[in-house]
């Protein structure tokens, strides 16, 4: 399913556009604990998008190794076991490095298909691992990453925690460009940090598919002056290795293979608070708006020090 809203107004506070550039998020789920399968994915979405015209891709959160939804990994306070571990084993597997050849293999693809690329993956460093935004350019250079400053909840049993030296904006064509990981969006901190080096378009790959983070979105696009790009997975529960230990919170009454675990509700919003494609909380697919680049800035962004 794709889902395309072109941003048609002609000035935002008396400003006309200088470029109009088309933006698309991909919502869809990972494929589990194979992640040269879930490149080949990526790759079919991506070249799906440039051939309609995107100069900018965003995937969602941990796209790449996979978000752990439901994933238990054996923990409790004193308890370690070798279920646990080997269910950690194999997540670590999926994981990728930074540098290395699945960023490679990204790489190539945006010089081929000329887009931009925000992919969400899962870094291994050691035995450690990251929640991550990767950043690539339309000539097939990987700029570089933000790692998850602060994960949420559990999640800190599983990935380690960022710092500042990842924290980037890119100045680039389209626009000044950087990443909020999920909760990240909750920072105030973090997301000063980014307005203030001058942010346009804010992308946030997420795990939250609820309808109350659709508000949190519209905050920080008037917030920022920002457009904002939110990308979340869609899944079932049959996308997900069979593990009788799994818990997931369903939003379906029942729990078939077919049961949603994650149901998206990825969406655009210009500086203005005005959602330009999405919400889509009914399946895979692509979520595609054209954004107009303004040559001045909202007043909103006065206390920018770039």
């Amino acid at each position: 399913m794709s889902s395309t809203v072109k941003n048609t107004a002609d000035r935002v506070d008396g400003v006309a556009p200088s470029s109009i550039v088309r933006v698309t998020i991909v919502q869809a789920s990972t494929v589990y604990n194979n992640t040269p399968a879930t490149l080949d994915k990526a790759e079919k979405y991506v070249v799906e998008a440039a051939s309609k015209g995107a100069k900018l891709v965003l995937f969602p959160e941990a796209f790449v190794g996979g978000y752990p939804r439901g994933f238990r990994f054996g923990l409790a306070t004193g308890v370690h076991n070798e279920e646990g571990r080997d269910e950690f084993r194999k997540y670590h597997a999926s994981a990728i490095k930074v540098p290395g050849p699945e960023v490679e293999r990204l790489a190539e693809l945006t010089g081929k298909t000329n887009v931009y690329l925000v992919m969400g993956a899962i870094e291994k460093d050691g035995y450690t691992l990251y929640c991550t935004a990767l950043f690539f350019s339309p000539q097939g250079q990987f700029l570089g990453k933000h790692r998850k400053l602060m994960p949420t909840t559990l999640e800190r049993c599983i990935w380690g925690q960022g710092d500042g030296s990842t924290i980037p904006v890119y100045d680039t064509p389209i626009g000044k460009l950087g990443a909020a990981i999920c909760w990240e969006n909750r920072m105030p901190l973090y997301r000063t940090a980014l307005y203030a080096k001058g942010i346009e378009i804010y992308c946030a790959p997420t795990a939250d598919g609820s309808k109350e983070w659709q508000s949190s979105m519209m905050h920080i696009a008037l917030e920022g002056g920002c457009f904002v790009l939110s990308a979340c997975q869609f899944c079932l529960r049959k996308d997900f290795p069979d593990h009788p230990d799994y818990l997931f919170t369903d939003w379906e009454d029942y729990k078939e293979h077919d049961a949603i675990v994650s149901q998206g509700g990825s969406v655009i919003i210009s500086p203005l608070g005005q959602v330009l494609a999405g919400p889509n909380f009914e399946s895979e697919g692509l979520i595609t708006a054209d954004l107009g680049i303004y040559i001045f800035r909202h007043s909103s962004k006065d206390i920018r020090t770039d």
